[in-house]
């Protein structure tokens, strides 16, 4: 297991200047749809992205295999001074961040899947999560769950190949087509009215999914919400950056450059990088 790196000033906090990088991590391009909710309500914070499509989907991997390579990416975060990381992956957050957070003297922001505000809003109460078998195995998941399940059906399914298939930029290719539409099937038969999004690759599938669900489905996931908590975070440990020009956002993958690139607009820098 890799060394912790930790950087401590005199009070015990993490030495940071207000001007370091949001460091921000995914089993690949999926946590994108996350940077994007941040940049649009910080759009003077610095960021870093690293996108571990190497190791992608984390969803199919052991609970170890997952809280080694989501130390792998704190560490190298932290090695590029970043002043608060986002896990910007359902799975590796149900696994990790308990041991992130105690082991690693900054403030992490973690990914739940919506139930909360879906369980509530539900009319038919019944509503259905798609999501990696990792996060709907986990711990905290089955916590979470279980706050809003007296009154509630909830609709489980793994999405497995989905993230496989956004990861190879396949997004409007037949397989998905019908993997979606196997997958949805059973929870339209429940008479769901929330689809909850588990994973953050799946918000790039928002446009397939209104197309083959009835009108009164509503689909929901947690971006805004974690870009909310991040100000928020930034706030109370008087660390919002003192920038007021361009933002600069540096994006690293260990794969090919090309899918990570083709949903970035222009003025964002993706390398590859070993990791």
């Amino acid at each position: 297991m890799p060394l912790q790196i930790t950087i401590l000033s005199c009070n015990g906090i993490l030495a940071m200047n207000n001007n370091n990088s949001i460091g921000i991590f995914d089993s690949g391009i999926g946590g994108v749809s996350i940077w994007k909710e941040i940049h649009q309500l910080l759009p003077h914070e610095h960021t870093i992205y690293l996108a571990d499509s190497k190791h992608a989907p984390y969803g199919q991997k052991s609970p170890e295999e997952i809280l080694e390579l989501s130390i792998k990416n704190t560490e190298l975060l932290l090695e590029k001074k970043c002043k608060l990381i986002v896990v910007a992956c359902n799975t590796a957050t149900t696994n990790a961040i308990k041991h992130l957070r105690a082991n690693y003297n900054i403030p992490f922001i973690g990914i739940e899947p919506a139930i909360k505000p879906a369980a509530l809003k539900s009319k038919t109460k019944t509503i259905g999560v798609l999501a990696t078998k990792g996060t709907l195995t986990s711990e905290l998941f089955h916590h979470t769950s279980g706050l809003y399940s007296d009154n509630i059906t909830i609709i489980e399914q793994v999405g497995k190949g989905l993230v496989e298939l956004i990861e190879s930029g396949k997004i409007n290719s037949r397989e998905m087509d019908n993997l979606l539409n196997e997958y949805l099937s059973p929870m339209l038969e429940k008479n769901i009215d929330y689809l909850v999004l588990g994973c953050t690759h799946y918000p790039f599938l928002i446009d397939k999914l209104t197309k083959i669900l009835p009108k009164n489905i509503t689909v929901i996931d947690s971006g805004k919400a974690v870009a909310t908590q991040v100000k928020t975070v930034l706030e109370q440990q008087q660390l919002l950056t003192k920038n007021k020009t361009h933002s600069k956002n540096i994006f690293y993958t260990n794969t090919n450059t090309t899918v990570l690139s083709d949903i970035l607009d222009n003025n964002c820098l993706v390398s590859k990088l070993d990791f």
